[in-house]
C-alpha cells in the first residue's frame, strides 16, 4: 500500500515537466524504495551512489560550516542528477534535461520530497 502511494509520487513528479526524466527514492543506507527510472539504468548503482553523495554532500556542508545541505546538484553534458533528503531515511534523485527549467524543478522536488517524507 504505501509501496503505490511512494510510486504515486515518483510518476506524478515525472509527469510534472517534461524536462524531469526519471526519479527514485532511495533509503539512506542505498536501499531502493520506489524508482520510475527508464529501462537500462541500473537500480542498485542508482541507490548507492545517491546515498553516497547525498551523505558526503551532508559531510561537506558540515566540515565547511555551510550547515545543513538542502539539495546536492551534479551537471553533466547531458543534463543533471539532483538528490534532496525525504525525510531522514530516504534520498529522493532526479534526472533532469540539460536546458530543465531548474528553478521549476526545484519546486516540484521539494513538494515530492515533503510528501514522501509523511509516508516513510
Amino acid at each position: 500500500m504505501r509501496t503505490d502511494m511512494f510510486q504515486q509520487i515518483l510518476d506524478d513528479l515525472n509527469s510534472s515537466s517534461a524536462d524531469v526524466e526519471a526519479s527514485a527514492l532511495i533509503s539512506t543506507d542505498g536501499l531502493m524504495i520506489a524508482s520510475a527510472l527508464p529501462s537500462g539504468i541500473d537500480e542498485d548503482r542508482v541507490g548507492a551512489m545517491s546515498a553516497a553523495l547525498l551523505s558526503l554532500g551532508d559531510r561537506a556542508g558540515a566540515e565547511l560550516a555551510r550547515g545543513k545541505i538542502d539539495r546536492l546538484l551534479v551537471q553533466g553534458e547531458k543534463g543533471y542528477v539532483i538528490m534532496t533528503s525525504a525525510g531522514g531515511e530516504a534520498v529522493l534523485t532526479i534526472l533532469a534535461k540539460p536546458n530543465a527549467k531548474l528553478g521549476l524543478i526545484f519546486l516540484d522536488i521539494k513538494r515530492a520530497a515533503e510528501a514522501l517524507a509523511k509516508l516513510i
